[in-house]
């Protein structure tokens, strides 16, 4: 068997921090280390399927403003997620479509009206060192870097889809914290929140009506993506793929499993709600969520392999 033949795509300009990414570090949290990876899990999977890749396979994560790339060679690839505009010195190119870049070929990836993140996706996955288990980057491209992956090219396919899900104010259900009976619910549940200009891959910090805060105390506790911490401030914190194991502000709620990847789609400037749920609501939406992403990854797949 003769090994895969390697291209390069060379980074010309980096665009806003974008990265390298697979489904991230779960196994290391129990030594203080986020999770890492993938902020949007659903879109990195669909960009995957789309180029017959694992869903985890390493891809680019692309944050606002993305990157220039240029090919050495024939490199199968699509950008699945926000919107983003695409353009080329030789074709032209929609988000969500699939595509082959030539030997010289130079892809910019511009901005996105809508949503936040995109994964530019190739065929074989980027070929990125393993760190812990996983080939998720520990810090952002620079201009000049270089990316290996295999040769390959794709007949054109797409997948388009609503990208937030829902109109504004973007809807975040969530479970009670382990401190929801310090505070007043309806301050939380209800009144609509801005996603601030302070927020990352770390967390989201809500600008709105500050919460009552209690006068009390609390020793750091686990936490999670998607807890809602609230600040002495009052301020609302609601934990990302990058954040923290502990942390020491009470907790409000959490969000639930299936709307996690919404989290990363959210904008600075976005508004949002959220709509308190049991445990059973929230297994059932993550169910359905389940249910619907492997029926897309099942079609996509099978698409691909009839080529």
């Amino acid at each position: 068997m003769t090994a895969d033949a390697l291209e390069r795509l060379t980074v010309v300009a980096a665009g806003f921090h974008t990265l390298v990414v697979d489904r991230g570090r779960p196994r290391p949290r129990r030594l203080g280390g986020p999770v890492g990876g993938a902020a949007d899990r659903r879109a990195l999977a669909l960009g995957n399927a789309l180029v017959d890749n694992d869903a985890d396979a390493a891809s680019l994560e692309i944050n606002l403003a993305g990157p220039t790339l240029r090919s050495s060679g024939r490199v199968a690839a699509v950008v699945f997620g926000a919107p983003f505009r695409l353009t080329s010195d030789r074709q032209l190119l929609t988000a969500g479509t699939t595509f082959t870049l030539e030997a010289g070929e130079t892809l910019h990836v511009h901005g996105t009206a809508d949503g936040m993140r995109a994964y530019l996706c190739v065929r074989g996955g980027l070929r990125t060192p393993l760190v812990l288990g996983s080939r998720s980057a520990l810090a952002p491209l620079a201009d000049g870097d270089e990316l290996l992956c295999i040769t390959g090219a794709i007949k054109p396919r797409f997948l388009r889809r609503q990208f937030v899900g829902d109109d504004e104010p973007h809807l975040l259900h969530a479970l009670d914290g382990a401190q929801s009976d310090w505070f007043r619910l309806d301050e939380l549940y209800g009144p609509e929140f801005r996603v601030g200009t302070e927020s990352n891959r770390m967390g989201l910090r809500l600008a709105g009506t500050p919460l009552t805060v209690p006068g009390r105390e609390m020793i750091s506790e686990p936490v999670c993506p998607g807890t809602v911490q609230v600040t002495r401030e009052g301020r609302c914190i609601v934990l990302g793929v990058d954040g923290q194991t502990i942390g020491g502000y009470p907790k409000i709620a959490q969000v639930v499993a299936a709307d996690l990847d919404k989290l990363a789609q959210l904008r600075p400037g976005a508004a949002v709600r959220f709509r308190r749920v049991g445990p059973d609501e929230a297994e059932a939406l993550y169910r359905a969520r389940r249910e619907e992403l492997h029926e897309w990854l099942t079609r996509l797949r099978t698409a691909a392999r009839s080529d």
